[in-house]
């Protein structure tokens, strides 16, 4: 067991200067002046701000070319074009799913990230091997990152035969939510996708992550059904739509409506604030209690050579996708990576309060919206009462080769 640690001179989310003592991987106490006692480590921290760990709550920890030799990326732009790359680049490339979604997870440590919520594919030409592999670095993390796995059919589930009971046997396995994707423009049978993703969730009492990118009308015929069957099977809490960018067309009395049923169904989404597509309304969302989460989705991956999984960085995306300018205003971006992550991923004890499971991250900044624009290299990062990073360096025990 780790050793009780003493946090000197930090100020709690910007507030006045105060002392934390950890214990148990907990956050014990907290007050002004406290004076070590007994087999203590001392950290002065420096007047530091002091923030919750850091949610990425939409992550695909089996993609990553993080590590490896630069890849040119060759994809089209049309979403079928990109799932088709990747799933033959898998052939062709040495993307371990293990060894990549480790590397993924050392370098998220380093940036501040305590939990991380992936989608991991399941098709039926890999099986069951990048989940696998992505179990294997959950595992070995278990200490410092609370990592949820999304079983994630993105080939589609009703084009490719044998799909579903790979999904199956995931989630028997330990996939902890059901996902699902663009039940029109991939599976091109909404019914019959919806009915197996509901079906699967049903019969293992699991949790819905469903990317949406469908735009427009599509999207919003295809969320109707999610929000159609999360309703029927009182799912109320239990599901999350990605992306929802049909939720930024301009048709605001569509979205307006759409947003009043997601808020009385307690329906979460999530964003990756893409400056190509439209998105959904931070504000909007927050106006009706509306949990939206934000993630980093692909890093530096087969998709996109954008990424370095900060999520200091996703909030300031969040924030300029969103035109928060505001101090309050850019708070609410930091929500999205902080609480509201913890909440769609239902979090225990999460926060910065006696009690709370301590995870901290300390940047040398004056206020919330400086380390938001200026991303200063991490202090220090604690991930359940342990030092796994300092000066933006993942300690040695969690690093990977």
């Amino acid at each position: 067991m780790t050793k009780p640690l003493l946090l000197k001179n930090l100020r709690l989310m910007g507030a006045a200067k105060t002392d934390v003592l950890i214990d148990d991987g907990r956050i014990a106490r907290i007050a002004p002046e406290l004076t070590p006692t007994g087999d203590v480590t001392v950290e002065d921290c420096g007047e530091a701000l002091a923030l919750p760990g850091l949610v990425d709550a939409h992550a695909h920890l089996d993609k990553t070319l993080w590590g490896m030799p630069w890849h040119p990326h060759q994809q089209g732009k049309s979403l079928q074009q990109m799932i088709d790359t990747e799933r033959h680049l898998r052939h062709v490339l040495d993307m371990d799913a293990e060894r990549q979604s480790s590397r993924q997870v050392a370098l998220a440590l380093s940036k501040g990230t305590t939990a991380i919520r992936s989608h991991v594919d399941i098709d039926t030409d890999h099986g069951l091997s990048l989940f696998k592999g992505v179990a294997a670095t959950r595992a070995r993390y278990a200490e410092v990152m609370q990592i949820e796995i999304v079983a994630f059919p993105q080939s589609g589930m009703m084009i490719r035969p044998g799909t579903v009971e790979l999904m199956d046997q995931a989630l028997r396995d330990g996939a902890e939510i059901v996902g699902g994707l663009d039940p029109c423009g991939i599976d091109r049978d909404p019914k019959g996708q919806l009915d197996a993703v509901f079906g699967l969730a049903e019969k293992h009492g699991k949790q819905i992550d469903i990317h949406l990118h469908e735009p427009g009308e599509m999207g919003a015929f295809s969320l109707e059904m999610i929000l159609d069957r999360t309703e029927a099977l009182a799912m109320q809490g239990k599901v999350t739509v990605s992306h929802a960018f049909c939720l930024g067309m301009n048709d605001q009395a569509r979205v307006a409506s759409l947003l009043d049923r997601i808020a009385a169904l307690d329906v979460s989404l999530a964003t990756t604030a893409p400056a190509s597509r439209p998105v959904p309304s931070v504000a909007d969302c927050r106006a009706r209690g509306i949990a939206i989460c934000a993630g980093n989705d692909g890093i530096r991956d087969t998709w996109t050579p954008y990424g370095n999984a900060c999520m200091l960085e996703r909030a300031m995306l969040v924030g300029l996708r969103n035109n928060f300018r505001a101090d309050v205003e850019v708070a609410w971006a930091l929500d999205t990576c902080t609480t509201d992550g913890a909440r769609v991923m239902g979090l225990k004890d999460y926060g910065l309060t006696e009690g709370s499971r301590a995870d901290l991250v300390l940047v040398d900044v004056e206020a919330l919206s400086e380390a938001i624009t200026l991303r200063p290299p991490r202090r220090l990062v604690i991930s359940g009462g342990q030092i796994v990073a300092r000066n933006g360096e993942t300690a040695s025990a969690w690093q990977t080769a």
